[in-house]
C-alpha cells in the first residue's frame, strides 16, 4: 500500500511540543478498495439502487407504488379518518364550486369547464396522487396563462378556443408524465423562490385588474400586461352604466357572497349586472381532444404551465406530508397530476394542479386521506347533475370578487421586504420579475426571471468561494482568516480551501485565486521568514467532483508550480475525488506522500521540510567563514536574495529526499505547532 502523511496523535503532539525530539510520524492515508486506475472501485450506476430495491419489493409495495392510494386504504381508520375526511371534502367542495366557475371566465371559457376541471380530475388523482391533503382542479395562475395564450390564437367565443384549452390540458399531463417517469423534477429546483414570488404578485395584480370590468360595468381589454389594463380602464371610465342606484352594489362586489348575489338578482332582476347565463346539466361525455395541429404553439404555454405545477402542486404537497407525518416522492406526486390532467382531457376539463388556498382549507379541517379529495368530486358531480339551473342567475361580479379574493393571497409584498433586508440580490430577483411580468406579460416576466435565477446559480458555480486558512490557537482546527483574525498562518506555506466541486468552469477562476494568494499571502504570525511561499495545501473535503478540464488544468498548475519550485500538497480529498487525482496520474506527479488525511498533517510536514531546510542556509556565507560584518559589502537586500536562494536549495533537496527527511523536529517546529 502507498504510503502518504496523515494525522498523529495527540500524544506525539504533545511529545513533539514539549521537545522530546521525536520525529513527526503519520497514518497512512488509505486508497479506496480495488487500488488506484481500476473502474471497478468505482461507485455503482444510478439506476443500480433501483433496480436492487425493485427486487425486494413484495406484491402489496409494488400496488403501492403503481396505485398510490392503495397505501391509505390499507391503513384507513374508519372512525376515526372518515368523519374528518367527510368535514374537510364538503368544506372544500362547497368552496371549489363557485371557485370552479370563476377560474373558468377567468381562462376565458364557459363556467361549465371549470366544474367539469373540478370533477374527473379529482377522482384521478385521488388514485395515482401522493399527496393526502392537496385539493385539485383550476387555479387562478393557470387559469390566467390558458386565457393569454389562447386569445393570442382565437377569439374566445370560438368553439376552436374551448377544443385547444382541452388540448393544453392533454399536453401538460404528458409533460408531467413524462418528468415524473423520467424523474425530471429536480429541474425546477433552479428557479429561485424570488422569481416565484415576485411573478406570483404580479401575476396577481394583472388578475385583479383583468376583473374589474364586472364591477365597472364596461368592457377591459383581455391582457397579461398591466399597462394595456390600466390603459383600457381609463378609457372606459366614461361607458359605465348611469343607474346610479347599482353603482354602490358593482363597487360592493367584492364583499357579495354567491349566495347573496343570487337572491338579489332573483328578487330584482336589474339589467346592468351581467350574470352567468345557463349552465348544461349532467356529467361531461367522452371525447377525445382536438386541435393538434397548434400543438407546437400551445407548447410553451404546456411546459410553463407544467412548471407552474411543480412549483405550486409539488410544494405545498411536501409541505403537507411533513405536516402530517408520511413520506412523499416528488415525482410520483408529478405523474399523478399528469394522469389527472390526461384523462380530464377526455372529459372536456382544461389545465387542472394543486390549489394553495384549497388545500390549506382541506389540511386545516382535518383531512386525513385523499378520500376527501373523493368526496370533493362527489359534490361537483352533484352540482352538474342537480344544482345547474340554480347557477343561472349568479352575477358575474360575484364569480370576480371570488378570483380577486383567492389571488389577494399571492400579492407577497412581506416577501419583498424581507429580501431587501437580508439579501440584495434574490430582491433584485423578485423586483425584476415582478416588473417584467407587470409591464411585458407573463411569459416574457418567466423567461426574466428564470434567465436571471440561472445567470446568477451559473454565476455562483463559476466563481466559487475560496478561502485561506490558519490555525486555530490551542488548536489543530483550520479556519478561515478572515472569519477567524486571530488563526496562525505559516511563512512560506499556503492553506487554502476550495468550498466547491471542481469543474471546467470554475477552474480558471480557481487558478487565478492561488496565484493571487501565491503573490498577496496575508501577513504570516509563524514560523521562519522565508520571503515567499513554497507549499500550497489544497484542501479539498468540501470538493464533490472533479472533471476532466480540471484535472488538465492541476496538473498545468503542478507544471507551473514546480518550475517557480513549489509544492503541492492535497488535504482530505472524498473517495471520488481521490480515486479520480489517481487515475488521471496527478498523484503520480505530485507524489503520493503529498496527499494527507488532514490539513494539519500537511502544515506538521511541510514544516518539517522548512526547518530542516533552514537549519544551515540562513547563515551568510561571510559568517560560515568568520568574516566580520566590516568586510561585507554587499547590500541588504542582497543578502537577503542568498539567504532565501540557499533556503530553496536546500529546501528542495529535502523535498526530493536528499536531504536527511527522518531528521527529529527542531525547537522551531515545536512552538510553531503549539
Amino acid at each position: 500500500m502507498e504510503r502518504s502523511y496523515a494525522s498523529r496523535s495527540s500524544g506525539e503532539l504533545a511529545t513533539a511540543a514539549s521537545g522530546g525530539g521525536r520525529p513527526v510520524k503519520v497514518i497512512p492515508l488509505r486508497h479506496p478498495p480495488g487500488g488506484f486506475g481500476l473502474v471497478s472501485s468505482s461507485s455503482p450506476p444510478w439506476w443500480w439502487a433501483a433496480v436492487e430495491r425493485a427486487r425486494g419489493m413484495r406484491p402489496v409495495e409494488w400496488a403501492e407504488a403503481a396505485l398510490p392510494c392503495v397505501a391509505w386504504m390499507r391503513k384507513y381508520r374508519w372512525k376515526e379518518d372518515l368523519q374528518a375526511d367527510l368535514a374537510a371534502g364538503i368544506t372544500v367542495g362547497v368552496m371549489l364550486v363557485p371557485q370552479a366557475m370563476s377560474y373558468a371566465k377567468l381562462a376565458g371559457l364557459h363556467p361549465i369547464y371549470g366544474l367539469y376541471t373540478g370533477f374527473v380530475p379529482l377522482f384521478v388523482y385521488a388514485i395515482f396522487g401522493s399527496s393526502r391533503q392537496l385539493a385539485v382542479g383550476p387555479v387562478a395562475l393557470v387559469s390566467l396563462l390558458v386565457s393569454n395564450v389562447l386569445g393570442g390564437i382565437v377569439n374566445s367565443s370560438s368553439e376552436l378556443y374551448t377544443e385547444l384549452a382541452i388540448l393544453l390540458a392533454f399536453m401538460v399531463g404528458i409533460l408531467e408524465c413524462l418528468m415524473g417517469l423520467l424523474r425530471l423534477g429536480w429541474l425546477i429546483r433552479f428557479i429561485s423562490h424570488s422569481v416565484i414570488s415576485g411573478f406570483t404578485t404580479a401575476s396577481a395584480i394583472v388578475i385583479g385588474l383583468s376583473q374589474i370590468k364586472y364591477f365597472l360595468g364596461y368592457n377591459v381589454t383581455r391582457s397579461s400586461k398591466i399597462i394595456p389594463l390600466i390603459e383600457s380602464i381609463i378609457a372606459g371610465a366614461d361607458q359605465g352604466k348611469s343607474d346610479k342606484r347599482l353603482r354602490f352594489l358593482r363597487a360592493s362586489g367584492p364583499l357579495t357572497t354567491v349566495v347573496l348575489g343570487t337572491i338579489f338578482v332573483k328578487i330584482f332582476h336589474p339589467p346592468a349586472i351581467p350574470v352567468v347565463g345557463e349552465i348544461p346539466q349532467g356529467l361531461p361525455k367522452f371525447s377525445i381532444p382536438r386541435g393538434f395541429e397548434h400543438v407546437l404553439s400551445l407548447t410553451p404555454t404546456a411546459a410553463l404551465i407544467t412548471g407552474v405545477a411543480i412549483l405550486e402542486s409539488v410544494g405545498i404537497a411536501k409541505a403537507l406530508a411533513a405536516k402530517n407525518g408520511y413520506e412523499l416522492d416528488s415525482n410520483k406526486e408529478l405523474f399523478g397530476l399528469g394522469i389527472a390532467n390526461i384523462c380530464g382531457s377526455f372529459f372536456s376539463s382544461y389545465p387542472a394542479t394543486g390549489s394553495f388556498s384549497r388545500s390549506a382549507v382541506n389540511h386545516e379541517s382535518g383531512a386525513k386521506t385523499g378520500l376527501s379529495g373523493i368526496i370533493m368530486g362527489i359534490i361537483i358531480g352533484s352540482a352538474l347533475l342537480f344544482m345547474t339551473p340554480l347557477f343561472t342567475d349568479i352575477p358575474q361580479c360575484a364569480l370576480a370578487a371570488i378570483v380577486i379574493s383567492a389571488v389577494t393571497g399571492l400579492v407577497d409584498y412581506e416577501e419583498a421586504i424581507f429580501l431587501w433586508r437580508i439579501d440584495k440580490k434574490d430582491f433584485f430577483l423578485w423586483a425584476i420579475t415582478f416588473i417584467t411580468t407587470l409591464v411585458f406579460g407573463i411569459e416574457i416576466g418567466v423567461l426574466v426571471g428564470v434567465g436571471f435565477s440561472l445567470a446568477f446559480v451559473i454565476h455562483e458555480s463559476a466563481n466559487p468561494h475560496i478561502a485561506v486558512l490558519g490555525r486555530l490557537p490551542g488548536t489543530t482546527v483550520y479556519r478561515n482568516i478572515l472569519q477567524y483574525p486571530e488563526a496562525f498562518t505559516y511563512n512560506g506555506i499556503v492553506v487554502v480551501r476550495i468550498d466547491a466541486p471542481i469543474y471546467f468552469a470554475n477552474i480558471s477562476y480557481i487558478k487565478d485565486r492561488l496565484r493571487e494568494y501565491e503573490l498577496n499571502l496575508p501577513n504570516s504570525n509563524r514560523g521562519l521568514d522565508v520571503g515567499r511561499v513554497y507549499f500550497v495545501i489544497l484542501e479539498m473535503s468540501p470538493v464533490t467532483y472533479i472533471d476532466s478540464s480540471a484535472v488538465q488544468a492541476l496538473k498545468d498548475l503542478h507544471q507551473e508550480y514546480k518550475a517557480r519550485h513549489i509544492q503541492i500538497a492535497i488535504a482530505n480529498p472524498n473517495r471520488q475525488v481521490h480515486l479520480l487525482l489517481s487515475r488521471s496520474g496527478i498523484l503520480d506527479l505530485i507524489g503520493a506522500a503529498w496527499c494527507f488525511v488532514r490539513v494539519h498533517d500537511a502544515v506538521q510536514v511541510c514544516l518539517q521540510h522548512v526547518q530542516n531546510a533552514s537549519s544551515s542556509a540562513l547563515k551568510l556565507p561571510s559568517q560560515a567563514s568568520g568574516d566580520s560584518a566590516d568586510s561585507i559589502s554587499t547590500s541588504k537586500e542582497e543578502q537577503r536574495r542568498i539567504k532565501q536562494d540557499g533556503f530553496f536549495k536546500n529546501l528542495w533537496k529535502a523535498k526530493n529526499g536528499n536531504a536527511d527527511s527522518s531528521a527529529e523536529v527542531q525547537p522551531l517546529l515545536q512552538q510553531n505547532l503549539v
